[in-house]
């Protein structure tokens, strides 16, 4: 039976924090009920997935790329690098990965990157669940120790209550200084 992991990221479009990969082996009759693109989930239904996903997965891997490295060497070399710390987690190790959006470069294990994958692939949808849980929790964390910000709320995107609060206390040590949005304040 071939190994095969689910891989997909949260925060890419975000403003500050990091960009968390999630790297999910599923077995083949997994019965996890409900399991969709985590944006098209209720933060409460992600949050009851979340739990039965580790339960019932073979092995899950979570890589984290904090928001100075993502200034430093671009959002999508940082997406790449979670990703690929979040394979490298996995044991055991898969036989192939299926990525959501682009193939990964430089990768040992042999990949795919299925475009809107996190809609099609139960390992990816798995995934996404994952990576997105996993980052709002870190966000929710962040809130304590900014809370002008709101990111318990929207998780450091570039919703109009963030903006608003960007234009009235600028940026935190959190933010990335490499998004428009955030350099113009």
């Amino acid at each position: 039976m071939d190994l095969i992991a689910g891989v997909d990221e949260a925060g890419r479009g975000s403003l500050a924090g990091p960009v968390v990969a999630a790297a999910v082996i599923l077995p083949k009759n997994h019965k996890i009920p409900g399991l969709k693109d985590s944006k098209k989930l209720s933060k409460k239904k992600r949050e009851e997935l979340y739990p039965l996903i580790f339960e019932k997965a073979i092995s899950v891997g979570i890589g984290e790329i904090d928001e100075k490295t993502i200034d430093r060497i671009n959002i999508r070399k940082a997406t790449f690098k979670a990703m690929q710390i979040a394979l490298g987690k996995l044991t055991p190790r898969p036989d192939k990965a299926l990525i959501d959006g682009e193939q990964l470069p430089s990768q040992i294990i042999p990949n795919i990157g299925i475009i809107g994958g996190d809609n099609i692939e139960d390992t990816i949808k798995a995934a996404s669940i994952v990576a997105k849980v996993t980052r709002d929790r870190i966000m929710k964390e962040y809130s304590i120790i900014f809370p002008e910000y709101g990111f318990e709320n929207h998780s450091g995107y570039g919703t109009k209550k963030h903006i608003d609060a960007l234009d009235k206390f600028k940026s935190s040590p959190i933010h990335r200084q490499s998004f428009r949005p955030v350099q113009i304040r």
